[in-house]
């Protein structure tokens, strides 16, 4: 299984922006679809990105859509969150997961996702 840690993590202002990033360690990091999630007090985990191995294919919900961006680096075995326009609401702890299932990127599920990052938080102030 690959090791994931996320940074970069902080508090904002509304409308500003935040990038996060995941650092994996193990084995064949290139081989593992990367998502991003959150988690906010009392809610359930939600799934805001996914990217394919070798980064050909991106998924966003709506709700994101427009103003989160993935990508990742699979010689630096990173992936990485930019986030703009952030708003109170985006107030979470966020977490990026890694995956070897073989499903198209929308159909991805929480349970698909094997390995998760400790997270880090994200404060938005209005």
């Amino acid at each position: 299984q690959v090791q994931l840690v996320e940074s970069g993590g902080g508090f904002v202002q509304a409308g500003g922006s935040l990038k996060l990033s995941c650092a994996a360690s193990g084995r064949a990091f290139n081989t593992y679809i990367m998502g991003w999630f959150r988690q906010a007090p009392g809610k359930e985990r939600e799934f805001l990105a996914a990217i394919s191995r070798g980064g050909m294919n991106i998924y966003y919900p709506d709700s994101v859509k427009g103003r989160f961006t993935i990508s990742r680096d699979d010689v630096q075995n990173t992936v990485h969150l930019q986030m703009n326009s952030l708003q109170p609401e985006d107030t979470a702890v966020y977490y990026c997961a890694a995956s070897q299932t073989g499903k198209f990127l929308p159909n991805l599920r929480r349970a698909d996702f094997g390995s998760w990052g400790q997270g880090t938080q994200v404060t938005v102030s209005s």
